[in-house]
């Protein structure tokens, strides 16, 4: 099923789950365990990601195979143009296709570790606008999300220069929006005011991960150019080494900021798991 058509019939908010594929064959089946249980929550649909410089290429799209064929749950294909010319490109996306994937969510995608910055290939694409556009003159039959970040895209100069170029991003054919994580939801108000003044009006799906160790704070900081809360990081540090209750008091704060969106009426949350499917059970048990 197409995710365009669960947004537009939808009758309550849509919640959405995103895996990405394990590294070694215990890492395969705890994630079948995983979604074995985040099943039960009846998400509406579940995304895979692509590993950095497309590094997973063929996992991910098995992956999203299997769990449709498994599980019933539709998927999305993450897909990038990292490193990649564009008759490769089409050709991964004729295979995405073969497997009766209906959904892609098109981005530039993170360049291989080694290589520390984007650097576009010479027959390829700059960013994920140009991936849309080249998927929609191919004329696949795909469904089409694309990416952004509620506090600017670090290579942005500034938010309004990036909601700019989202619109372009829209007009070229992406049906929905799903956003980099974020924790102040103050700043994704201010960020849906300049999308509507822009004229976007397609659906804007949060994009929502708690904070499962203090590790993890300058690391999502620097990923996703967020902003963490003063008060939430102060309280965490406290407890960085109780994680019993470093992780309860995480989870109280994205049921709060889950809470409050929906009361905003965003029309989904999609959840970044990690792999781990009780954190993400935790705060839906609090929100259906």
């Amino acid at each position: 099923m197409k995710i365009s058509e669960i947004y537009s019939t939808a009758t309550k908010p849509v919640f959405s789950f995103e895996i990405f594929p394990p590294k070694t064959k215990e890492g395969d089946l705890k994630l079948i365990n995983s979604v074995s249980e985040l099943k039960k929550l009846s998400p509406s649909f579940i995304s895979v990601t692509y590993g950095a410089g497309g590094s997973t290429k063929d996992k991910t799209i098995d992956l999203c195979e299997s769990i449709q064929s498994q599980f019933q749950i539709p998927t999305m294909c993450h897909f990038t143009c990292v490193g990649a010319s564009s008759s490769e490109v089409k050709g991964t996306l004729q295979i995405i296709e073969s497997k009766k994937i209906e959904n892609v969510i098109a981005l530039r995608g993170d360049p291989p570790k080694d290589q520390g910055v984007f650097i576009r290939h010479p027959n390829g694409f700059a960013n994920g606008t140009e991936l849309i556009e080249f998927i929609k003159k191919e004329k696949f039959p795909f469904c089409l999300a694309g990416g952004c970040y509620p506090e600017k895209h670090p290579d942005s100069p500034t938010l309004d220069e990036d909601v700019k170029f989202l619109k372009k991003k829209v007009d070229t054919g992406a049906e929905f929006l799903i956003t980099q994580l974020f924790f102040s939801n103050q700043r994704f108000q201010v960020f849906l005011g300049k999308t509507k003044n822009a004229g976007i009006n397609v659906p804007i799906i949060p994009g929502i991960m708690p904070i499962t160790s203090f590790s993890q704070i300058e690391r999502f900081k620097g990923m996703a150019n967020c902003e963490i809360p003063d008060a939430l990081v102060t309280e965490l540090e406290q407890l960085k080494n109780q994680p019993t209750e470093f992780l309860e008091k995480s989870i109280q704060f994205t049921v709060y900021q889950c809470k409050e969106l929906l009361k905003m009426g965003v029309p989904g949350i999609h959840f970044y798991t990690l792999n781990q499917s009780m954190a993400t059970i935790e705060i839906m048990k609090s929100l259906i």
